[in-house]
C-alpha cells in the first residue's frame, strides 16, 4: 500500500489566508469557467475509465450544498451521484461505519460527491458521544488506510473542507429563520452543535492533523464570502481532477462519422471535424 504520511503544515481555522477580494461578476465569470473545465474534466474519465470521489465537509451553514449544485449543474448526471450523508440508518447501524461507503463508491468513469461523509466518525460522533472514544480514535488510522486503497486503486480523492465564522454563521441562521424558503435547511442540530462550537474545532483541527495525508490532502476554503468560496472551491476541484489528465477533445468516431455523412450529408461532417 502507498504512502499515508501526514502532511506536514497543520491547519488551523482561525490563521486561513483570505480569498482574493473579487466582484461579484468576477466570482461569476470564474464559477462559470471551472464549470466548463469540469465538463471536459468530466468527459476524459468517461473516455479513460477513470473515476473520482469528492468529500465535502464544513461547518453547519458553510455553503456545502450550494457549491455542489453548482458542480452538479456542470455536469451529466448520468455519471455524476451526489450522496447526502446523514445518520446510519437502523441496518447500517449495525454494520462497520466505513461499509455504507464502500457501497456509495463510483463506478468506471463516474463521479461520486459525498455530502458529508466517513469523517462523522471523527467530528459528530465523537464531539456528541455517539461512539466510545476508543472507536473514534482508531477511525483516524482506518480513515487513511480506506482512502489510502481508493487512491492506490486508481481513484481521485478530492476532500474540500468549507469553513464559516462563528459570526456569519450566526448571520446565515437568522437569514434562514426569516427566509419560509430557505427553513427547510434548518434544524435542531444546528443549534445544538453551534453551541459546541469550540468542541468542532478542536475536532476539526484534530481531524486535519491525523487525516490531511499526502495520498488525501485537505483543502480548506474560508466560506463568509459564498460566491468567493464557490468559486475557491470549483477551482480546487479543477486542478485536483485535471492532475495528469488528458483534456483535449476526443476526434470524432469514424463509425459515427461515416453514419452522418450517410444521414446528414458533407457539410455536417466537415464542421464536426
Amino acid at each position: 500500500m502507498g504512502n499515508t504520511a501526514q502532511m506536514a503544515k497543520s491547519i488551523r481555522l482561525k490563521s486561513l489566508p483570505p480569498l482574493p477580494e473579487r466582484s461579484k461578476e468576477e466570482n461569476d465569470r470564474l464559477v462559470k469557467a471551472h464549470q466548463e473545465t469540469l465538463v471536459r474534466i468530466q468527459q476524459a474519465l468517461l473516455f479513460s475509465g477513470q473515476r473520482a470521489v469528492v468529500v465535502f465537509e464544513g461547518m453547519d451553514a458553510a455553503g456545502k450544498g450550494g457549491t455542489i449544485r453548482r458542480l452538479a449543474w456542470a455536469m451529466d448526471p448520468r455519471s455524476l451521484k451526489v450522496w447526502p450523508i446523514g445518520a446510519p440508518n437502523e441496518i447500517e447501524a449495525k454494520q462497520h461505519y466505513l461499509q455504507r461507503f464502500w457501497t456509495r463508491l463510483p463506478e468506471k468513469t463516474q463521479i461520486a460527491v459525498f455530502d458529508r461523509s466517513w469523517y462523522g466518525r471523527v467530528l459528530v460522533e465523537r464531539v456528541e458521544g455517539l461512539t466510545p472514544a476508543q472507536n473514534w480514535r482508531r477511525a483516524y488510522q482506518e480513515i487513511n488506510a480506506f482512502e489510502q486503497q481508493l487512491v492506490d486503486d486508481g481513484i481521485r480523492v478530492v476532500k474540500i473542507f468549507l469553513h464559516i465564522s462563528k459570526e456569519q454563521q450566526r448571520k446565515e441562521l437568522i437569514e434562514r429563520l426569516r427566509d419560509p424558503l430557505k427553513r427547510w435547511k434548518l434544524s435542531y442540530d444546528d443549534f445544538r452543535n453551534r453551541a459546541r462550537w469550540s468542541d468542532y474545532v478542536e475536532a476539526i483541527e484534530d481531524m486535519f492533523d491525523r487525516t490531511n495525508t499526502k495520498a488525501a490532502p485537505w483543502d480548506v476554503v474560508p466560506s463568509d464570502d459564498k460566491p468567493a468560496a464557490r468559486a475557491q472551491a470549483l477551482g480546487i476541484l479543477v486542478k485536483r481532477l485535471s492532475k495528469g489528465l488528458d483534456l483535449s477533445l476526443p476526434p470524432l468516431d469514424r463509425k459515427v462519422a461515416r453514419m452522418a455523412l450517410k444521414m446528414l450529408g458533407k457539410n455536417a461532417v466537415k464542421s464536426a471535424r
